[in-house]
């Protein structure tokens, strides 16, 4: 993923209220078919002009990248694998998102923090009040109007029946330690995304993955034409 290393340090909270910057997530099982889409959408907000910055989590900067491949093939429990993927992710917003945010780019990532509600809260079982305080306290920028969690303008949740996605991923490619769990995993990690769904239904998009490739596009093109940012 391409990534621009530029710090903004202490002066990180005034770079997020550009009103032309967009920051779009992409969610969803793993097998769901998020990745299909977001080079896709991209080359649609670059036919209008638009500066694109694509990005994904864990990861993004090069030290994300490097805790990225620590949360997905070292063994550890769920309150260290937490700790690391919002480590990686203060990087990412400080080093990656604030200044592409700045310069009014819009910002497409594959997952965000609703993946570490859903993979680490309901998939692995740790308490969601920890990681509620931890998105705050990783996330709270300053406004004109005061502080704010930073979210993505729009989350795009593929949202797919778990067996579904465990055939997909069947012999595509050596698993790693997510994407070799069971069924009855992803059934957890797939509640998780409905239930933030249901907490913030203005911020999502949920896309029904069971679909031909292209209806699944046009159900993304849709929900961004909603909005009114492409034409």
């Amino acid at each position: 993923m391409p990534s621009t290393n530029i710090s903004v340090g202490n002066d990180m909270s005034a770079t997020f209220m550009t009103p032309t910057g967009l920051f779009i997530s992409f969610e969803g099982i793993d097998g769901a078919g998020k990745s299909t889409h977001i080079a896709v959408l991209a080359q649609a907000f670059e036919a209008q002009g638009r500066a694109v910055t694509l990005s994904r989590e864990p990861g993004g900067t090069p030290l994300a990248e490097k805790l990225r491949t620590l949360v997905l093939h070292d063994a550890m429990d769920a309150m260290t694998e937490a700790l690391l993927v919002f480590a990686a992710r203060r990087d990412h917003l400080q080093q990656l998102i604030a200044p592409a945010l700045a310069r009014a780019e819009v910002v497409l990532c594959d997952r965000f923090t609703d993946a570490t509600f859903a993979y680490q809260g309901s998939g692995r079982g740790f308490d969601l009040s920890t990681l509620q305080y931890l998105e705050q306290l990783v996330q709270t920028v300053q406004g004109p109007e005061g502080d704010f969690i930073l979210q993505p303008d729009l989350t795009l949740w593929f949202d797919l029946a778990p067996l579904v996605a465990a055939q997909r991923l069947a012999d595509t490619r050596l698993p790693d330690r997510f994407e070799s769990q069971p069924v009855d995993f992803f059934t957890r990690v797939r509640a998780g995304y409905l239930q933030r769904f249901e907490q913030q239904p203005q911020r999502f998009a949920r896309i029904d993955a069971d679909q031909p490739l292209q209806a699944v596009w046009q159900s993304v093109l849709q929900a961004v034409r909603q909005r009114g940012w492409l034409a």
